[in-house]
């Protein structure tokens, strides 16, 4: 089944075909929280888990414009309440208003270079249940993303740095992935794999321990970039937070910002 045909699938079920196009995925002005006191009825959490996973295989395939929304409603599925349903129909509307997009690779270019780059970003203690912070990253190819996550940081980090830090180690990982993959198809990506990302300390921090007083509480598993940078694998780039397209998989962005954003990772009209 094709993106547009699947997309057509779950508006028609949520009787969702006829409804306006939002102009981005999530409200950026409305914070969403946990609902307390008594669980909603099971027919109504069913319902939604439902939406959200319909929601979940167009993010996690082709369309990382609502991975951050899909990421953020996936929390409320065991209470949902109407500010969290009229959250998930704004993600619908968007789809309908947007359900000729697709990932472009190329263009009018047909010789452009094997070259993969990524993007990373953190938004610092931003989910307000538990003050965890937002990773995301995004790796293009051929002027398309062809990797993307965005998801909660499993601890609570202490400053933007450690936010940052922690979201750019997640994204090394998947590009170390990437480098082996192209490698199994006997298509090697020369040199370091660049990731840019907007914060400096982040960046100084992975390339020596001169902030160790500051640093020395992060866990071990997040010095694994440190270790890329210095092996030559990973190169951390200073990007400017007006460019940084991993903003897209961390908050909710302004609609001109969105859609900025979304044509950079590729996503256009058919």
């Amino acid at each position: 089944m094709s993106q547009k045909n699947y997309i057509e699938t779950i508006l028609k079920r949520f009787k969702m075909e006829n409804a306006a196009s939002a102009p981005t995925p999530l409200n950026p002005s409305v914070i969403l929280t946990k609902r307390e006191g008594e669980p909603s009825d099971r027919v109504a959490s069913n319902l939604y888990a439902i939406a959200i996973g319909s929601l979940m295989y167009a993010a996690m395939a082709t369309r990382p414009d609502i991975a951050f929304a899909v990421q953020t409603l996936s929390q409320f599925t065991t209470n949902p309440g109407p500010e969290h349903w009229t959250a998930v129909k704004r993600v619908f509307r968007y789809l309908s208003g947007t359900r000729d997009y697709k990932l472009t690779y190329g263009g009018h270019q047909q010789d452009w270079p094997l070259e993969v780059s990524g993007f990373t970003d953190a938004d610092w203690g931003s989910n307000p249940n538990d003050r965890k912070s937002i990773s995301g990253y995004i790796y293009l190819l051929g002027g398309g993303a062809i990797a993307w996550s965005s998801k909660k940081q499993g601890t609570v980090a202490l400053s933007s740095t450690e936010a940052e830090y922690i979201a750019a180690t997640h994204a090394a990982r998947q590009a170390i992935w990437l480098r082996h993959l192209f490698n199994g198809l006997n298509l090697p990506l020369k040199g370091s794999t660049s990731i840019h990302a907007d914060n400096q300390s982040a960046i100084a921090l992975s390339k020596d321990s001169q902030f160790h007083a500051r640093s020395k509480h992060i866990d071990i598993q997040h010095h694994f970039i440190r270790e890329k940078v210095g092996d030559g694998s990973i190169e951390l780039v200073y990007c400017p937070t007006d460019e940084m397209l991993a903003d897209i998989l961390t908050k909710g962005l302004s609609k001109a910002k969105h859609e900025k954003f979304t044509r950079e990772l590729g996503l256009l009209p058919a």
